[in-house]
């Protein structure tokens, strides 16, 4: 029986039983009167203000209390002075009631701060009987704001956190009373791709839930395998686009045109493989395939061996780069390639070049070398690593194991705080590191531009450029004119064209579209006076020598020492087809990463010890360039330098001196020390997916 008790509400009698039972038609609790709000997709989405956090606008980061700040040593106990504001005099009576709290209340005052509980952070953090605890202490800091010293701790020891009303799931308390499977939608997208394919091919539903959401389910577990199948399993789904790589975004792209369905398209993909260990590669190929199947036509740029394998037909282009290159020297299918003699591609696939395995290795020294210990950061687990120094390192694991995090935001964040303060970054999570002084400097040769305007160029950034102007100044026509070598660069007022201001470019700014740069009217792109280019060197002016490739300028200025030596240095790493005047915002992110290893192998023999890091610095490489960037490398080591290279590139890998193999796997499941030793070492580890597949190069000798 049942019977109305007021608007919305019925109250039922269970007759065996007695048990009163009420029910509310609206979306509120029948007995404690909670309301909830009826669920719509808006109310799941950060980005739309309904359902994003009030506090933090669907960021998932505030304004508030900066705990590396506050704490910057993790490791050191409350007695030892963790919290490092109160270890001064002035803020001391803090430290003396927080040691009375605790000894009261049981908080361990001699363990590592990272290892208290979350109650007691919280205790610490609000206060407990007469202690005012970390709110307080910033209470204290406002109510002083008035005066200067209160507002620069205060700026110290603050900073963007997460969100303490939403946890940082960016979205308002009401959408997480919603659960699907036991799960809020904050819990599903802290998942990873793998783990949110997995829970969604199994979750349990009833037949009604099942008919309801069997087209939703459908989609997502479509789009899930499709990002799994990329290689991406281990990025979680609240992955933030900005903090990935070039071809984990590429991968996720590909996902998307799959997740389209579309037919009869044509798909243009540049080096897809970026990124990529050969464990995932055949994931990839298979989903080009799928795509041919489909109905669509894949174009692929690519150098990767398996890729350029399992294709249906190969346009091969050279027979050099930039000048000595735009001809089509092979077309045709992959053993056709194979026996082609005017292929350089094919005479590396088919064996006849390789890139050698050395002969005789380095052999770290004891001693010396660099030792990272508790390196905790993403997903590395707490793990000491030993990086040897005076040889060549190679980081190695599967996509997503911890490479980066353990060398960029730990190693080269750490080195590069203590070596010269200028690190602004997060540095990733550590103990200590032993061994540092053993370097006198630490260098990211990574891939970003080497200027952001035309004005920037190889021939100025390896300094070649001031041989040459001095080259020009001692001419006949100059030295009656009085033209000094500032007269040949656009970079002062002098000989530049000032229209343009030495740029050969003016700027158009588009309000709403990138910036533009078209050539000067005034000197029609060649940067100087008209009556600068009149001054001639073996019947090149100035903008001629400009517009030369490196390999055209070192034949012209035979028998200059100071410039012909710098431009070599170009040349040896394969950069011998860019032109000497090429502005540096039309380089590739390879091309610049050789520029600047350029520069380095210029200054090694009078620099002191520095650390070289290089992060995938095959991106974009021919098997060609792969052979000259080894013979670099070893020039620097040659030079009493050391080198780090995170690498998936096999030939580069086999050409190591040492390995330091992360893994087992990715995200949650990686982060370990899975191996390290020397090639040979790792290929015989059953335990590592790179030894699997550097047995067969090394076995190919």
């Amino acid at each position: 029986m049942g019977f109305n008790e007021g608007r919305g509400y019925l109250v039922v009698k269970v007759l065996d039983s007695g048990e009163i039972m009420k029910f509310s038609e609206h979306f509120e609790c029948a007995y404690c009167k909670i309301e909830y709000e009826e669920p719509e997709p808006r109310l799941f989405s950060f980005n739309n203000p309904y359902g994003a956090c009030p506090k933090c606008q669907g960021f998932g980061r505030a304004y508030g209390i900066d705990w590396d700040a506050l704490v910057p040593d993790k490791t050191k106990s409350i007695k030892d002075g963790a919290i490092y504001p109160w270890r001064s005099e002035k803020f001391s009576w803090f430290q003396k009631d927080l040691l009375r709290v605790a000894k009261k209340i049981g908080i361990p005052i001699d363990v590592p701060f990272k290892d208290l509980s979350p109650e007691h952070i919280e205790i610490i953090k609000n206060g407990y009987d007469g202690f005012e605890g970390i709110d307080g202490f910033f209470k204290l800091l406002e109510e002083n704001s008035y005066k200067v010293h209160y507002r620069v701790m205060l700026s110290r020891y603050r900073g963007y956190t997460t969100c303490d009303l939403c946890g940082g799931s960016r979205l308002r308390k009401e959408a997480l009373n919603v659960k699907i499977a036991g799960k809020t939608i904050y819990d599903i997208v802290r998942m990873s791709i793998e783990e949110a394919y997995f829970f969604f091919q199994n979750i349990e539903l009833t037949e009604y839930e099942r008919t309801i959401s069997a087209s939703i389910l459908s989609e997502i577990n479509r789009r899930l395998r499709y990002l799994y199948d990329v290689g991406l399993g281990y990025l979680t789904l609240n992955r933030l686009s900005n903090t990935l790589s070039g071809g984990e975004a590429q991968r996720i792209n590909l996902a998307t045109a799959l997740g389209s369905s579309l037919v009869g398209t044509l798909y243009i993909l540049d080096e897809p493989s970026i990124g990529l260990h050969p464990r995932d590669t055949h994931r990839l190929i298979k989903i080009l395939k799928s795509l041919k199947e489909n109905g669509n036509t894949v174009i692929v740029v690519e150098h990767d061996r398996e890729v350029i394998e399992s294709a249906d037909y190969i346009v091969d282009l050279g027979p050099g780069a930039g000048e000595n290159g735009g001809r089509v020297v092979f077309q045709g299918k992959y053993e056709d390639l194979l026996k082609d003699e005017n292929s350089l591609t094919g005479k590396y696939l088919s064996g006849q070049l390789k890139i050698p395995v050395p002969k005789q290795r380095r052999k770290p020294k004891k001693g010396n070398s660099i030792i990272v210990r508790g390196a905790r950061e993403h997903n590395l687990k707490n793990i000491d690593v030993e990086f040897p120094l005076n040889v060549f390192v190679c980081v190695t694991g599967v996509s997503g194991s911890g490479k980066s995090t353990l060398v960029h935001d730990v190693l080269y964040a750490a080195l590069k705080k203590l070596k010269d303060g200028t690190y602004e970054g997060k540095i990733g999570e550590f103990d200590e590191i032993e061994g540092h002084e053993l370097i006198d400097a630490v260098e990211m040769v990574d891939q970003s531009p080497i200027g952001k305007t035309p004005r920037s160029n190889p021939v100025t950034y390896v300094k070649a450029f001031d041989g040459i102007r001095e080259i020009f100044a001692s001419t006949y026509l100059a030295k009656a004119r009085g033209y000094t070598p500032g007269h040949f660069s656009f970079n002062i007022p002098g000989g530049r064209c000032e229209t343009c201001e030495g740029d050969g470019f003016v700027k158009i700014e588009m309000q709403f579209l990138a910036d533009i740069y078209l050539p000067c009217d005034s000197c029609n792109g060649k940067r100087y006076k008209s009556e600068i280019l009149e001054v001639e060197y073996k019947g090149k002016n100035i903008s001629d020598v400009l517009n030369m490739t490196v390999t055209e300028a070192i034949e012209f200025f035979k028998g200059h020492k100071k410039v012909v030596e710098r431009l070599k240095v170009l040349d040896a790493v394969g950069l011998g087809y860019i032109k000497l005047g090429q502005p540096a915002n039309t380089l590739s992110g390879g091309e610049a990463q050789r520029v600047k290893l350029s520069a380095h192998l210029l200054a090694s023999e009078t620099s002191p010890h520095t650390l070289f890091i290089f992060d995938e610095p095959t991106t974009g490489l021919h098997f060609d360039d792969i052979a000259k960037l080894l013979k670099a490398f070893n020039a620097l080591l040659d030079a009493g330098h050391s080198i780090i290279v995170i690498e998936h590139n096999m030939d580069v890998i086999k050409c190591a001196d040492w390995i330091i193999d992360l893994g087992p796997d990715a995200g949650d499941r990686g982060g370990y020390i899975v191996a390290v030793g020397t090639p040979e070492e790792i290929a015989q580890n059953p335990n590592s997916y790179t030894g699997q597949f550097l047995r067969k190069y090394l076995n190919d000798v």
